[in-house]
């Protein structure tokens, strides 16, 4: 199968590119190794689209975290993702913290930023149960919160809708370049493509390196979470940060899209690129730190940890043109990556123009999507979509109050889920406190029928994560 362009990775950076190029008339695909997208650094993140204020002006970062915010706020509306305008703080609580705000303050004015100093007399205000030893902090009003797996799934059904090709389940196993093409060997299938996008995540090293590339290494830097009950997820309003320091940008306290509150995360590096285990003394440093931001935070509420993997190349984004033409890397992108990735998919159209690709905008293009969500709908429209389908007044996830309707809408859109995680991350079925415990079992069942596959194929999460075997008894 031969293309112009082909964007290994199927995590955010990879998803919004395939989003961008689909608005033009050039051949694309998407490879992913796992069997859905945003199984990596997306899957596990902070959910948070950062105002643009923390990266060094006249980085990588900076460029993209601006423009990225305001293109995910852009995205939110148009695709229908779940997303909250919550704004962000960054607290200071020593003389030295309060000189790191006023130089955050003036990181965000360089970066072209909203950014201003409220008084720890107004954060009490505004958040009552932030600490009351809070002495200034940096009020940031364009960050905001969004639900990381929904946006990534939203922009590659888009994409997909719009002509682009989303393999899963293909893991690039060769990858090299011939008479001016790249031959890729993936999932048991042979590639060609005269451009490649590498966003290959915590692996982006190594598919550089099966292109013949030297000189980019990736770290693998891993961060733990607690999740909280939406019995927390009132106690704050907005994103509450400590100040940054060399680690990061340390503790997080912030409610969810969903209507939860999460604390994370801390940064130490992994072992492994699959590495996501939890670790006592990781999980207490980050409680410790939480309730230096908010002391009232109930951990006897806590639902579920957590750990997730960011790819770090150095101190900055690696984004352009390699030592190989015509690929493109996209690597490196560690937090705000998330809030960077719609920017980064832009300029990867700039790239793939300056390397030669004619740019022809489809007049077709379809850029918009609606999701139906029984829970936001009122009670007299609820009534008389269950009049018209009685699947949508049948709830199978009584946490986040998902019907049996909604999951088969899921298993009929342009990026089919092939677990039941898949689901979950597409509608939040299984997030709630019972973390699936009542659900799971319902939406296997359902996803077997309207899949038509037996129930023994279908999985919990990636490939090999079977949950039964087969029957047990005959009839």
């Amino acid at each position: 199968m031969q293309y112009d362009v082909i964007i290994i990775g199927g995590g955010i950076t990879g998803c919004a590119a395939a989003y961008e190029f689909s608005k033009y008339d050039f051949k694309t695909a998407l490879l992913e190794k796992e069997n859905d997208v945003a199984c990596g650094s997306t899957k596990a993140n902070s959910a948070i689209i950062h105002a643009g204020y923390d990266p060094e002006p006249g980085t990588l970062m900076a460029k993209y975290n601006a423009r990225g915010n305001e293109l995910a706020h852009e995205l939110a509306k148009k695709l229908d993702i779940p997303f909250r305008e919550t704004g962000s703080l960054v607290l200071a609580f020593s003389d030295e913290e309060v000189r790191e705000v006023r130089r955050l303050y003036e990181n965000g004015v360089a970066n072209g930023v909203p950014v201003e100093i409220i008084s720890g007399e107004e954060v009490l205000r505004r958040e009552p149960n932030i600490s009351d030893r809070v002495r200034c902090a940096l009020w940031a009003p364009t960050g905001a919160i969004i639900s990381p797996w929904e946006f990534a799934a939203a922009l590659v059904e888009t994409a997909v809708q719009n002509g682009v090709d989303c393999y899963l389940s293909s893991g690039v196993k060769r990858l090299s370049r011939k008479d001016g093409m790249f031959e890729i060997t993936a999932g048991g299938e042979k590639y060609r493509a005269k451009y490649i996008i590498n966003a290959a995540g915590l692996y982006a090293d190594k598919v550089y390196e099966m292109a013949g590339g030297t000189g980019l290494h990736i770290t693998p830097v891993r961060g733990e979470y607690f999740l909280f009950d939406k019995t927390m997820g009132g106690i704050v309003s907005t994103v509450v940060f400590q100040c940054p320091t060399k680690l990061g940008k340390g503790v997080v306290v912030a409610p969810t899209v969903h209507g939860n509150l999460y604390a994370g995360p801390d940064s130490r590096n992994a072992d492994a690129r699959d590495d996501t285990a939890t670790h006592t003394e990781d999980l207490a440093y980050v409680r410790q730190m939480a309730v230096k931001s908010v002391p009232t935070i109930d951990f006897s509420q806590n639902i579920r940890n957590f750990a997730g993997l960011r790819a770090v190349a150095g101190d900055d984004f690696v984004v352009g043109e390699s030592e190989i033409p015509n690929f493109i890397n996209a690597a490196g992108i560690k937090s705000p990556g998330l809030s960077s990735a719609p920017a980064i998919a832009e300029d990867l159209v700039r790239i793939l123009e300056g390397c030669g690709l004619a740019l022809h905008r489809k007049e077709a293009f379809r850029g918009e999507r609606r999701v139906l969500r029984i829970n936001e709908m009122s009670y007299e429209a609820q009534d008389a979509l269950i009049k018209e389908n009685p699947a949508y007044g049948r709830v199978v996830c009584r946490c986040q109050t998902i019907t049996e309707g909604e999951i088969v809408d899921i298993l009929k859109r342009p990026v089919v889920p092939r677990s039941i995680d898949g689901i979950k991350r597409r509608c939040a079925a299984g997030m709630g406190r019972c973390q699936g415990g009542f659900c799971e079992p319902r939406i296997h069942d359902i996803m077997a029928r309207t899949l038509g596959v037996p129930m023994k194929d279908i999985l919990q999460d990636t490939e090999g994560s079977y949950i039964v075997t087969g029957e047990t008894k005959e009839d």
